[in-house]
């Protein structure tokens, strides 16, 4: 698959695969950046991507972020394949749990992300669902 990318800083590296078997690609800051301590930062990521179509990209952190002392806010990031435009540059948001500012450097790989299909689907609404599995929050694995 070939995916057309623009990087606002061409010093930087390309986003890679770091090994064969990686199925992630790790995205770098654009510019160092500081977060102080119980915030959120954002962080440039270098690259406007045109996601193919039927798929969107999906931005996780790097598992060893939070050995810096941060995690994401929200989780993961959705990139939209219709967020494509010449200046749509993807970018990460960072909570530091610290109380100490955490500084991320230019071109330290801080984030990672993935291409996934898009499932399209209908609802089908019902009064009632049949299934006599139950579950809960939390409840798997409880006798």
């Amino acid at each position: 698959m070939e995916i057309k990318i623009k990087r606002f800083d061409k010093e930087l590296p390309m986003p890679a695969q770091q090994t064969a078997g990686a199925a992630a690609f790790d995205l770098t800051a654009r510019q160092a950046v500081e977060i102080l301590p119980g915030t959120v930062g954002l962080v440039n990521l270098n690259i406007a991507v045109e996601t193919p179509p039927g798929y969107f990209m999906m931005v996780a952190a790097r598992s060893s972020i939070h050995k810096k002392g941060l995690i994401k806010p929200n989780g993961i990031g959705i990139i939209d394949p219709d967020y494509c435009g010449d200046e749509d540059e993807i970018r990460a948001s960072y909570y530091n749990f610290t109380d100490k500012p955490v500084l991320i450097e230019k071109g330290e790989r801080i984030a990672q992300a993935v291409f996934i299909p898009i499932a399209k689907f209908e609802w089908k609404e019902v009064e009632k669902l049949e299934n006599k599995n139950r579950g809960g929050f939390g409840t798997t694995g409880k006798k």
